[in-house]
């Protein structure tokens, strides 16, 4: 059912409360040999180079708009498994990982908001010589440490926007945080895949397109900048949830527009790929 009780104003972002909640619980995890787990996948030419094992956690401080997967919103509504379990999986799955070139890859939700939990799960991976890859919006990115970060050879970090106020109307969070894990990354050489969904109506104004071609160009350790076109593949889950779907008919973009916002990202002299 939706909360009516919380005032909600499409033009300035959607629904906090529950996102503000699970942040806050967040903060008083302690444990890193448990976390919440949404599901596991096994996935080619996704998620990172070659075949890879992708666990997605279950919790995210974000909400928005077009997201596909608003299942895995709650910790609440996952599987706590420890790091032993976790790791058995992976470990099963270790040669064709190998032998294809790929890895494990921890998307969510937002894996972050596990910190403790995710990190342990790197570390052990590449004991095992394991691609790692950390899929994540970089809102909570000061949750890592330097160190933490020795153990991830790859992040997918997703900006979603490149104007503040288009960005906190898709997400209901501050830009800032992202631009400064992103020039962290940055700062430490760290091989990066910059993800951004392309929303007709929504992320596809010219200004914001070029906010993030000049931003991500400044950038070191970019390998990839993907566009990610919209799609209603998400819709069902939306209904379920009960929360208010904004993009019920918002169509795919275009090739046209896809055509026009490669066009530009590609002006500043970024490696983009349509996915």
């Amino acid at each position: 059912m939706t909360n009516e009780s919380v005032p909600f104003d499409p033009a300035l972002g959607p629904p906090m409360e529950i996102a503000d909640a699970e942040l806050a619980a967040s903060e008083a995890l302690v444990d890193n040999t448990a976390g919440s787990v949404h599901s596991w996948d096994l996935v080619t030419g996704a998620d990172g180079p070659g075949t890879r094992m992708t666990l997605f956690t279950a919790g995210c401080g974000l909400r928005c708009q077009y997201c596909q997967n608003p299942d895995t919103w709650r910790m609440k509504d996952g599987v706590r498994h420890t790091v032993d379990e976790v790791m058995a999986r992976v470990t099963r799955y270790s040669t064709i990982m190998k032998v294809t070139g790929g890895g494990l890859t921890i998307s969510g939700g937002e894996p972050l908001l596990q910190s403790k939990f995710v990190t342990q799960i790197f570390r052990r991976a590449s004991d095992l010589n394991i691609h790692t890859a950390l899929d994540t919006a970089g809102l909570l990115g000061s949750r890592l440490t330097d160190d933490d970060l020795n153990y991830i050879d790859l992040v997918l970090l997703d900006i979603k926007s490149g104007l503040p106020d288009t960005y906190k109307r898709v997400t209901g969070r501050p830009l800032q945080p992202t631009l400064d894990f992103a020039e962290r990354l940055s700062r430490l050489g760290k091989t990066t895949w910059i993800r951004f969904v392309l929303v007709p109506g929504l992320t596809d104004d010219e200004e914001n397109v070029d906010a993030i071609g000049k931003f991500v160009a400044t950038l070191d350790g970019v390998e990839r900048m993907e566009i990610l076109p919209f799609h209603q593949m998400g819709k069902a889950k939306w209904e379920a949830t009960g929360e208010p779907y904004l993009l019920g008919d918002t169509k795919a973009p275009s090739p046209e527009l896809i055509a026009r916002v490669r066009a530009q990202l590609e002006s500043y002299g970024l490696p983009v790929k349509v996915a």
